[in-house]
């Protein structure tokens, strides 16, 4: 994340994300394969010694090099087969300033935690004597229902979750640096991978 000037000079907050260049691994039909989508690949240099077998076979099919990652993508499929095709490139040429996106990514994880940071328990008191502080407290009655009903919130692990943010404006397009520059912060921790669709 960083920050930029507006105009008027007011700086608001932005983050700095290096989409694509992907290219078109695998085209999926509904007459084959039940539905209709297409398979990106983020292109980044991945040794051959490093893919496996059946992997190394799926790249050779599409007469591509191996991706780090890849990601499908359903699609409304075009009666006249004018749709994308197996080695085209999709880069940050298709959006704008100003156009609203999707980002979907995985939470940072914080690992085990209580329930104050978790869910926002209020805690205890802090002073006067007080030997309750941190802790959940009640979780339930005793002779009836005998159980700790589904859902009790508690602590445990939290973060990692996959989380989608709607909304996410584009303020600059670096098409020769392959960067996209949108207002704001989007899941996950520096270097993560996320899925960038048009709302």
């Amino acid at each position: 994340m960083t920050q930029v000037y507006a105009e008027d000079g007011r700086a608001f907050p932005v983050t700095v994300i290096e989409a694509g260049p992907c290219v078109v691994v695998q085209r999926k039909s509904k007459q084959k394969d039940g539905y209709a989508a297409v398979q990106l690949g983020l292109v980044e240099a991945r040794k051959v010694k490093h893919v496996t077998k059946a992997m190394k076979g799926h790249f050779e099919k599409a007469g591509l090099p191996p991706c780090r990652v890849l990601r499908e993508f359903r699609v409304a499929e075009s009666p006249d087969d004018k749709g994308a095709k197996v080695g085209d490139k999709v880069s940050v040429d298709q959006f704008a300033p100003g156009d609203e996106l999707t980002v979907t990514g995985t939470s940072r994880g914080l690992g085990f935690q209580g329930v104050v940071k978790r869910h926002n328990f209020r805690g205890g008191a802090a002073t006067h004597g007080s030997m309750f502080h941190r802790a959940p407290g009640s979780i339930g009655a005793s002779a009836f229902p005998s159980r700790v009903l589904k859902g009790m919130r508690g602590a445990g692990h939290m973060g990692s979750e996959r989380v989608t943010v709607k909304s996410v404006r584009v303020v600059r397009v670096d098409a020769s640096n392959n960067l996209l520059i949108v207002r704001g912060s989007v899941p996950g921790a520096g270097g993560s991978i996320v899925v960038i669709r048009k709302s």
